[in-house]
């Protein structure tokens, strides 16, 4: 029997039972990761020294096996960011989710593929390749925590780390058909994490069930000291985690589901996706929870993408400005320093990079940034405004995780900016925007291919977020699922 495949639960269960050992767990688990590697492309190192750690206190995740994102900090382990310009990489020091992971007796068996320095969404930016669809080697698993996604449906690890700043946890796990998971806003330390865009980035986890989530965060959460932003809290999520929703109020954004904002871009998998989330709140209503339908501003749902944008590469060029090939990377060629700048950042970016640093120089720029960066800000400050206004009112918004199944590699409508793009493709943005929980779980599948919800909440409310989440769960029978097309 398999049991590395199972979740963290079930694992815990058979381990306490002595039916497994962690060692046969972390042997089992390396060999899947060699094994799926050339299909799939889900790691940047995988770890063959991998083992239990001495002296570890008892806790549920002791002597389990997981992944990591190559962009958080793991001392002694290359950590590349998927960059060339990283390529060399070793860091002195952990990430404090590795710390943490490493007291809890977790075992990391390797550093996972991502987008490039985690700017990108498809899976298809990293310096060692494009990461592929477990349920359809056709199809990109999303980004940028491709590679995490991609070990947890392929059944390598029963969770993985991520960092979320648009959507990149919760995207890949909808397309995967598995949990993934974004706190509160400093609920989990970023201290080691590679910033992207500092107020949108989050670290989170991938699971095969909404309670595994529930292991992890209690494993990670709380106050550091080397993390001004982060957060203490008192909740143990295990132990309030319950299946009694009852009385819990719910809404869904009008705009978002109405047909009629999707004339242009209509078809039949569409379709399908908004009667599957019309089943969904069915099946919200049936655990004793009322479904509202609110009005949103479109045009501001419309301007989700471009504020996430805009922010993003500004922050992203400020954050990275200090890769230069000097203090970083392969030393570029040049007689002056500025010479030697500018091989070593054309050399060891893709040009997906370069164009957002441009860009973000350009927002930056003093006669820009008041139309642009500040501007950004304020339809930011907007949409926030709006959800909190909501959040005194309702538990959470439950919407579609996608406008559409994972594209394929040939699809032309990957970056497509229609209205299906702007809104259905874009809202989780929103969770980063307001540093929200938020939570994508399976729901169903569409064209042999899965399909996720998207469960959002209040600050600090991540208890709410995760019970519901939990109790739809069970409506379901996707709960430890992994890919159908890996034997």
């Amino acid at each position: 029997m398999s049991y590395i495949k199972g979740t963290i639960e079930e694992i815990r269960k058979a381990m306490d039972e002595k039916k497994v050992t962690s060692e046969e767990l972390v042997n089992e688990s390396l060999k899947l990761a060699h094994t799926y590697e050339k299909e799939y492309n889900a790691f940047v190192t995988i770890c063959d020294d991998a083992k239990e750690e001495n002296n570890v206190k008892d806790n549920p995740l002791k002597g389990i096996p997981c992944a990591i994102k190559d962009n958080i900090s793991t001392k002694g382990v290359l950590t590349t960011a998927s960059s060339n310009i990283l390529k060399n990489y070793i860091p002195f020091y952990d990430a404090t989710v590795v710390t943490k992971l490493k007291e809890a007796g977790a075992i990391s068996i390797g550093k996972t593929t991502l987008d490039e320095l985690a700017m990108g969404g498809t899976g298809t930016a990293a310096h060692t390749g494009i990461v592929k669809n477990p349920w359809d080697k056709n199809r990109l698993i999303g980004g940028s925590s491709a590679g995490s996604a991609a070990a947890v449906s392929l059944g390598i690890v029963p969770f993985a780390l991520g960092s979320d700043t648009g959507d990149s946890i919760r995207k890949p796990a909808a397309y995967g058909g598995i949990v993934g998971y974004k706190p509160t806003y400093g609920l989990i330390s970023r201290y080691g994490l590679f910033p992207f865009a500092c107020s949108l980035d989050h670290i989170g986890c991938f699971t095969r069930s909404v309670k595994d989530v529930a292991y992890v965060l209690d494993c990670l959460k709380g106050k550091d000291e080397k993390d001004m932003t982060s957060l203490d809290t008192k909740t143990n999520f295990i132990n309030e985690l319950t299946n009694d929703v009852k009385g819990k109020k719910v809404f869904y954004i009008k705009e978002m589901l109405d047909r009629n904002n999707y004339k242009d871009d209509y078809d039949e998998e569409l379709e399908e996706i908004l009667n599957n989330f019309d089943e969904a709140m069915k099946k919200c209503k049936e655990l004793g929870m009322e479904v509202e339908e609110v009005s949103f501003d479109i045009k501001l749902l419309e301007a989700i993408f471009p504020t996430y944008f805009t922010i993003s590469c500004a922050e992203a060029t400020s954050n990275n400005s200090n890769l230069t090939g000097i203090i970083f990377g392969p030393r570029g060629e040049g007689k002056t320093v500025e010479e030697i700048m500018f091989d070593a950042r054309t050399k060891g970016f893709s040009e997906l990079i370069k164009r957002r640093f441009v860009l973000g120089s350009y927002i930056l720029q003093k006669e820009n940034q008041e139309k642009l960066f500040l501007n950004a800000g304020r339809i930011r400050r907007l949409i926030v405004n709006k959800m909190n206004e909501l959040f005194k009112k309702y538990d959470a918004m439950i919407l579609p995780a996608q406008g559409a199944v994972a594209p394929t590699f040939r699809s032309e409508d990957i970056d497509k900016l229609s209205n299906r793009y702007l809104l259905l493709e874009n809202h989780m943005a929103i969770g980063n925007f307001g540093g929200f929980p938020s939570i994508t779980i399976p729901c169903g599948f569409v064209n042999k291919m899965p399909i996720g919800l998207s469960i959002t909440g209040a600050v600090k409310k991540d208890i709410d977020v995760l019970n519901i989440a939990y109790a739809i769960e069970e409506k379901y029978p996707y709960k430890g699922q992994i890919a159908k097309e890996v034997k």
